[in-house]
């Protein structure tokens, strides 16, 4: 069975690095993910005139049902996922958590939601972007029962949507990192006979 990995919002900057990276890199099933099919069938197709390729996969992270379609595809197709990134935060407020998450974490993070969602995140002392909030809520999920593996990382001021592209350095420029987390992650898994 290969190895399957899903990159969301991959049509641009640092995820779309990281789907030609792992492309390249490996012969795994890698997934490119749009809410706009048009413009990923697009990327897609670009990367193939690369000699590359991936597969395209349409998902909105807002959609629940989407959500569960692209999951039972994974699982009719591969059984799971082996590889998957989180770009964006999680929304805390209405996903089911499990009892192993500190309350005082859960309790944080549910306030930083509320108080986005009402636009008064900034003036109650959160920052103005969720990235660095998400990396904080998938830590707090690591010893979950479903014994995810997570890597998150920081990648500084990148060029990227969240930054308005005022970062100073390039999505190619910090690619060795994630890219390295998610195989050694694989790697690591694999050789430990675990899910």
């Amino acid at each position: 069975s290969s190895t399957v990995a899903l990159v969301t919002g991959s049509t641009r900057g640092l995820e779309l690095a990281i789907v030609q990276a792992l492309c390249q890199a490996f012969k795994w099933d890698v997934y490119l993910s749009a809410w706009d099919v048009k413009r990923g069938a697009m990327v897609v197709e670009d990367l193939q005139w690369g000699g590359l390729k991936p597969r395209l996969l349409q998902l909105d992270i807002t959609d629940p049902a989407n959500i569960l379609a692209a999951w039972q595809h994974f699982m009719k197709e591969y059984g799971g996922l082996d590889v998957r990134n989180y770009t964006l935060l999680i929304d805390m407020c209405n996903e089911p958590f499990s009892n192993d998450i500190a309350e005082e974490e859960l309790v944080a993070l549910k306030c930083f939601v509320a108080e986005a969602k009402a636009g008064d995140h900034i003036s109650k002392g959160w920052p103005n972007s969720g990235d660095g909030l998400s990396k904080i809520g998938l830590m707090a999920l690591r010893d979950t029962p479903e014994r995810i593996q997570l890597n998150p990382c920081c990648l500084g001021w990148v060029k990227s949507d969240i930054s308005y592209t005022n970062g100073t350095r390039t999505p190619a420029e910090v690619l060795d990192t994630p890219v390295h987390l998610i195989t050694g992650a694989v790697k690591y898994v694999v050789l430990q006979g675990q899910p």
